[in-house]
């Protein structure tokens, strides 16, 4: 029986990323398939357009929308998420949906406390308007480059910014920033890692919008840490899973699932 992969995309950008994995996986003998968030039309360029269809969606109606594609199936999938789709990922892990989860420069999650000033300035475009709360909000050129794309020349950025760059709810930023003072935050997991399956969670070492020592302190807090591991990539920022350099991202948890089967 072939084993399922689901793949999660982050803030900003379109499922139709992870079409170079999902041909990858599959020569590999896996059914992958990717889901894009509530909102989400079939083209990045459609998806523009109608930037309001993506507003008000937050971390926990995210997991919900993934969750609700997982419940029933006869054997939990593995999940692999980038950015936000990694936050989501661990929580669908948590909550005993996926067989494993691969979290890929992930969205912190609660407890996390660094907060690198890269992070900062990379959440400004949404945080530096409180009505962007319920709204959708689309990176510029320029901060796209700066948030994903900083570690690529500028023509790769341009092109990637061209192909996969949508409108994103401001609302989980919102939520990551009150985390901190939110017990109930939706950004919280279940952090004992005794009681659900491989986790890995994978940092680039430049990245600016979740830097390596944000994914560092996630995997830290899982206990007692025996189905956590960490790994670090130097020189990749946010943009690892989708440009010139995804073949080596893939390769890797391509390895890790097959070592963990």
């Amino acid at each position: 029986m072939r084993r399922s992969v689901l793949f999660i995309p982050g803030l900003w950008i379109h499922s139709s990323a992870w079409t170079p994995w999902l041909e990858a996986f599959g020569a590999a003998g896996y059914d992958a398939w990717t889901l894009g968030w509530p909102g989400e039309a079939a083209t990045a360029p459609a998806t523009r357009q109608d930037p309001e269809r993506l507003a008000g969606t937050g971390i926990q109606e995210l997991t919900d929308h993934y969750a609700a594609h997982l419940k029933g199936r006869d054997e939990p999938p593995i999940v692999v998420g980038h950015s936000f789709g990694g936050l989501v990922a661990e929580k669908l892990l948590a909550a005993g949906l996926a067989e494993a989860a691969v979290a890929i420069d992930p969205a912190p999650v609660r407890g996390v406390r660094a907060l690198p000033i890269p992070q900062i300035r990379s959440a400004l475009p949404v945080l530096r308007r409180r009505s962007n709360l319920d709204k959708a909000v689309q990176l510029s050129r320029r901060q796209f480059r700066y948030g994903f794309a900083n570690a690529l020349s500028r023509a790769e950025a341009d092109e990637l910014y061209g192909r996969y760059a949508i409108p994103g709810p401001g609302k989980p930023i919102f939520q990551l920033t009150a985390a901190k003072k939110d017990p109930a935050s939706p950004s919280a997991v279940d952090l004992d890692d005794s009681r659900r399956g491989s986790l890995l969670i994978i940092g680039g070492g430049r990245d600016h919008t979740v830097p390596a020592v944000v994914a560092r302190q996630a995997a830290d807090l899982y206990r007692p840490g025996l189905n956590t591991q960490y790994r670090e990539l130097p020189g990749k920022g946010h943009s690892l899973v989708f440009d010139s350099g995804w073949r080596e991202v893939c390769d890797l948890v391509l390895t890790h699932l097959k070592e963990m089967s």
